[in-house]
């Protein structure tokens, strides 16, 4: 088992509610989670480096508000393939890293082969990204977009 394939049964309650309180704020001190958790500082302390080092706390991060910053306008983009070859689906893979709009790239079964979350500030910079980068990304044989209307529901916080 790799870094980033921890087993979510190797955890505890305790390491859990330690988890629960870090997703709710990362800033949170040692001291005050393990106080929300009741556990003395040094033991949670060690508690979380253990789950930093297994990779169950991949990294700790600011999460940003797109609108606030401009971003106004979210994107669902499907994109197919004309080939599924391994080269292809590398280069395409490469490629979508490139591209800063793009939030998120899941390979997904079904008649489409990706779907993409992408930010941007207006319809008009959707309009010149799909033409100068989207479309052109390696073996691209369709794009379609769908404009987000509004949010239902965005979550960082995993139901552990």
């Amino acid at each position: 088992m790799n870094r980033t394939e921890s087993s979510d049964h190797s955890l505890d309650e305790t390491d859990r509610a330690i988890l629960r309180v870090l997703q709710e704020n990362a800033d949170h001190s040692v001291a005050e989670v393990a106080k929300r958790v009741a556990l003395p500082y040094t033991p949670c302390w060690r508690r979380i480096q253990r789950l930093e080092r297994s990779g169950v706390i991949a990294r700790r991060v600011a999460l940003l508000e797109q609108r606030a910053l401009g971003f106004g306008v979210s994107v669902l983009v499907a994109v197919t393939l004309r080939r599924h070859d391994e080269a292809t689906l590398k280069r395409f893979e490469r490629a979508v890293q490139e591209i800063d709009e793009i939030m998120e790239c899941y390979a997904i079964a079904g008649d489409r082969d990706f779907h993409l979350r992408v930010v941007v500030p207006d319809v008009e910079a959707y309009d010149r990204l799909l033409k100068s980068k989207l479309v052109h990304l390696p073996g691209a044989a369709s794009v379609s977009s769908s404009f987000a209307l509004s949010c239902v529901k965005y979550t960082t916080k995993l139901p552990i």
